[in-house]
């Protein structure tokens, strides 16, 4: 998965924005739940804490919880190398509805 793709995805899902959210690219329906940082190796997804634990298990070499208190809400951390698309888009559709995309 690279930056651009992810980016596609994203944008893919029905009323998202692409907007500056400090040093990173958010992307939002209501409210962020997904940037994308400068360096492109990850993207963060905001889940709840029951799709964190479900994608973390399900995909552990590429999911893993955001080391500080946004993980405990839920903001999950994708590294975006070895991510496929199947995956991705399921988990970005998870934080977009969470966002209030649907």
């Amino acid at each position: 998965m690279t930056p651009d793709a992810f980016r596609e995805m994203a944008l893919s899902l029905a009323g998202t924005t692409e907007q500056p959210h400090f040093d990173r690219t958010a992307f939002r329906v209501r409210r962020n739940y997904a940037t994308l940082p400068p360096d492109g190796q990850s993207a963060n997804l905001c889940l709840d804490p029951d799709g964190q634990d479900h994608f973390i298990s399900l995909r552990p070499h590429i999911f893993s919880k955001v080391p500080n208190k946004w993980g405990d809400r839920g903001w999950t951390q994708l590294s975006l190398a070895e991510a496929d698309d199947g995956t991705v888009l399921s988990a970005l559709r998870h934080g977009w509805r969470l966002a209030g995309g649907g």
